[in-house]
């Protein structure tokens, strides 16, 4: 089984939003740190919408974190977020309003390859699950963090000050 694809029958849609309401319920908490909600704006109805996400890393400069596109230029949430940038974060016991800065395509393929680092069986899986190979060496990593319509890539979530 592969998620190459979105969803398309109510079930899996189901399946997937699970994790949703796992916050919604407060119980985002057990996820840890290791997932967030992101609440964003739909691009054309103006209505809050809300998806849960894989945290792959932290942003140093802005104490945000880093979230990717599984999907790329495909997600909705991802449309939505480079229409309006304006999103409210939950991970963990921590809940802050914030911008989502879509990261350069070098920058984005760097983040996405260290996360394979740190994290090499997780990320291996990912990329299978989204049909592509991993490599011994890491680069599809930063190739698939490059690109930002049919790749990986990585956005930013930092906190507003």
């Amino acid at each position: 089984m592969t998620f190459a694809d979105p969803p398309r029958t109510p079930l899996r849609r189901a399946l997937y939003r699970a994790p949703v309401w796992i916050y919604r319920l407060g119980l985002g908490a057990v996820l840890g740190g290791r997932f967030l909600l992101l609440t964003h704006r739909g691009r054309v109805t103006g209505r809050a919408r809300q998806t849960v996400l894989e945290v792959i890393g932290r942003d140093e400069d802005s104490g945000g974190v880093l979230a990717v596109s599984g999907y790329g230029g495909r997600s909705q949430w991802y449309r939505n977020v480079r229409a309006d940038p304006r999103v409210l974060v939950e991970t963990g016991r921590r809940r802050y309003r914030g911008t989502a800065v879509l990261l350069p395509p070098r920058e984005s393929g760097r983040a996405l390859a260290g996360y394979a680092h740190r994290r090499p069986r997780t990320a291996a899986g990912l990329i299978r699950a989204l049909g592509h190979e991993p490599d011994s060496a890491g680069r599809v990593y930063e190739r698939l963090g490059a690109d930002p319509e049919n790749g990986i890539p990585v956005i930013a979530l930092r906190p507003d000050t």
